[in-house]
């Protein structure tokens, strides 16, 4: 039986989450009402249920996120909310906080947040033996480590495409220590988006006002048949705060690649129904994008920083030639469009932008002039004819293949449709039979109004007529019966679609460690009595129970200032010139954090400017 391969897209909301479906997702991820570490991307119960008729009639499944830590007061409106998504036919939800495996459940399936910190095989087996039937992978891993951890379980999904949080998810404080908003909790503040002084042990400012913890998006849709091979399952693309344009066109991407990739495999297979029609050319650097990396899936090999700006970059158009008194001549400025937006470095270094009034022969006008020197490079980050052709609704088309069959009974005709999937719809009517008046068949007409299904979700595959003689048939019948076959299979896919149910047992099995610090975010009791259970012996309180201002360590990451400065001693040490005096001090504002760089696991940490650090000769 050939393995499936999962495209997991975002929804906002019931649009976007339909439109995904429709680009050729073959699940989508949703916040709930409430515990979403989105706390502005909710959706109500009522909006979660239309969006799972509408996946299922796909074989599309829809997974809801609930993946904040919590507090005590909070586990019982949790526990309620979930049984209101498994009673709607939720497929699985996504959590961080074990508090989950605790409750009192319905039989819905589990997967594990990547805010779970899912870095290493003993940890993704110890959350599998658990009962989570997936886990989605930390964004840092390279090839080598997907595979230890896909050898050791089931179910490894990974991020493909989409922004990536500079810290070890699920263990960003920025935002808490910044100002007591908790990522964790679902208002991330974004404080790695923010510019930054670079300055050094002597108080000299190497580098200033730049996005110096902001890093390109992921992209790793070339990587498809190697992480495949690796053993990942699901391909996750990230923005549920992003727009229409940016979810159509970025599913629609992968779903072009992975079906490249799919098309006459013996081992593999799309993982839900039918096929999408699009009416436009999806390209990724056209929706909201800072640049691309693949981040360490190949190891450390590239520069990942986007220290420019934090703002979507768009695609490449050209240099700018020369300034004309209203507007620019612009290297390739026939790919642009009236109403487009323009990104570009102005004198200062700064990101700047403007909006295209109208282009006149070979000249660009905007909206407001602005003096851009000659040689600067021009991006476009809002296309505004692709945007009007990705927003519409025909855009991206899912249709699910059916072969009809009408033949004559007795009293009268009867239709039978047959899907993709082998779901059966069959309606007969009674008719008195009349042969046609003159020779010519009848058979052609049926065929082809049998074959018009207009707004309906299925296309024809294939008609067969089998009459004994010549019967005419009024067009009005044909229609009706084909109306009627293909609206029962629609109720039909729907109810006869199987969600995959899981009951969660309690377990006692060991977890890998015995002693838990503030990382691994317990901030309530039924947690702390899983891992208790699991033979935890020490448990220290989540950040935001016992945040020590001005102290604290706010983030690990495998992202590394030093290596993007090219001072890196490991990897650089031929080219990195002298050595920069530590400790290196990021600030912003009044608020300043100290780096200490822990060079043998390769990671670089990031603590408030009062703790008291020992840095450690670097030398390799």
């Amino acid at each position: 039986m050939k393995k499936k391969v999962e495209i997991l897209a975002p929804a906002k909301n019931l649009v976007q989450g339909m439109a995904a479906i429709n680009a050729g997702a073959d699940a989508v991820y949703i916040g709930a009402p409430q515990f979403g570490a989105r706390s502005n991307a909710t959706n109500s119960i009522e909006d979660i249920e239309e969006l799972v008729q509408y996946a299922h009639l796909f074989k599309a499944q829809v997974f809801v996120v609930v993946n904040t830590i919590l507090y005590d007061h909070e586990l019982e409106d949790c526990k309620k909310m979930i049984h209101e998504l498994y009673h709607i036919g939720v497929d699985a939800l996504i959590v961080q906080d074990m508090a989950v495996m605790e409750m009192d459940l319905p039989p819905i399936v589990i997967h594990a947040s990547t805010q779970a910190n899912n870095r290493d095989p003993k940890h993704v087996k110890f959350l599998a033996d658990a009962g989570m039937k997936r886990v989605v992978l930390a964004r840092e891993l390279n090839l080598d480590q997907i595979k230890d951890i896909a050898k050791a379980t089931d179910g490894v999904r990974i991020l493909c495409i989409g922004a990536l949080c500079v810290s070890f998810s699920g263990n960003c404080y920025m935002s808490i220590a910044n100002g007591e908003r908790s990522a964790n909790r679902g208002s991330c503040a974004q404080n790695c988006r923010l510019p930054y002084n670079l300055v050094d042990g002597t108080g000299k400012t190497l580098i200033a006002n730049s996005h110096l913890l902001s890093i390109k998006d992921l992209d790793l849709s070339d990587q498809l048949p190697n992480l495949i091979e690796a053993g990942v399952t699901s391909f996750k693309i990230e923005g549920r705060l992003k727009d229409m344009v940016y979810v159509k066109n970025n599913t629609s991407f992968l779903r072009k690649k992975l079906d490249a990739f799919l098309e006459n495999n013996d081992q593999f297979q799309k993982a839900s129904s039918g096929r999408t029609f699009f009416n436009f050319d999806a390209e990724m650097d056209r929706s909201f994008n800072r640049g691309y990396t693949d981040y360490f899936v190949n190891k450390r090999t590239e520069k990942i920083g986007s220290w420019d700006s934090p703002k979507s970059q768009g695609q490449y158009i050209g240099k700018l030639i020369e300034t004309k008194a209203n507007g620019y001549i612009i290297e390739n400025y026939e790919k642009l469009n009236n109403g487009d937006g323009l990104y570009f470095l102005n004198e200062n270094n700064e990101p700047d932008g403007m909006q295209i009034n109208i282009i006149v022969n070979n000249i660009v006008v905007p909206n407001t002039f602005k003096n851009i020197p000659t040689g600067t490079v021009i991006y476009r980050n809002s296309d505004a004819e692709f945007n009007r052709l990705v927003e519409r609704d025909d855009s991206a088309v899912r249709k699910i293949g059916v072969n009809l069959t009408f033949t004559e009974t007795n009293d009268g005709f009867m239709l039978v449709a047959i899907d993709e999937d082998g779901h059966q719809s069959i309606s007969s009517f009674e008719s008195v039979k009349e042969l046609a008046k003159n020779e010519e068949s009848t058979t052609p007409n049926i065929i082809k109004n049998l074959s018009k299904t207009g707004g309906t979700p299925f296309i024809v595959d294939d008609v067969k007529v089998e009459f004994s003689q010549n019967w005419f048939l009024p067009i009005s019948k044909v229609n009706e019966v084909r109306r009627v076959v293909l609206e029962q299979l629609i109720d039909i896919r729907v109810k006869e679609y199987h969600r995959e149910e899981f009951q969660i047992q309690k377990t006692d099995h060991p977890y890998p460690v015995s002693q838990l610090d503030f990382t691994y975010n317990v901030s309530n009791q039924m947690a702390r009595a899983f891992y208790k259970r699991h033979g935890v012996t020490e448990i220290e309180k989540a950040f935001e129970l016992q945040w020590d201002p001005g102290k604290s360590r706010v983030m690990v990451t495998k992202y590394c200032v030093k290596y993007e400065l090219g001072k890196c001693a490991r990897f650089q040490r031929d080219t990195m010139g002298e050595k920069v005096v530590e400790p290196l001090t990021l600030t912003h504002g009044d608020n300043a954090y100290k780096l200490k760089f822990n060079c043998k696991p390769c990671e670089m940490e990031i603590w408030e400017k009062d703790a008291e650090l020992e840095f450690e000769d670097d030398d390799y």
